[in-house]
């Protein structure tokens, strides 16, 4: 098998999303879907809204009164969320 076949092909993972998960920027509760399906983040809208106020959330454009949240922000927020893989729980510093 070439290391080709063994890829995830992102068209193809692209393709199993909802048609509303597809756009470019997201409505919070699309964000908060998004972060489930793709990296089984589980995060209430209501969460995302607090964050959006106190820090610590992903970054959102604003049109009008309507964040708006860029796909690769949220795969990059989600990213920096999970941290790196560990293989021992000796690893996991503070």
């Amino acid at each position: 098998m070439s290391t080709e076949a063994t890829r995830s092909d992102p068209r193809t993972d692209e393709l199993c999303l909802p048609s509303a998960l597809r756009k470019p920027r997201l409505r919070r509760w699309e964000a908060a879907q998004y972060l489930e399906l793709v990296h089984g983040i589980t995060i209430a809208v209501a969460t995302l809204a607090k964050m959006a106020s106190t820090g610590g959330g992903p970054a959102y454009h604003k049109s009008l009164r309507t964040p708006l949240y860029p796909r690769d922000e949220l795969d990059r927020w989600a990213a920096e969320r999970l941290g790196n893989l560990i293989t021992s729980t000796s690893e996991h510093q503070q």
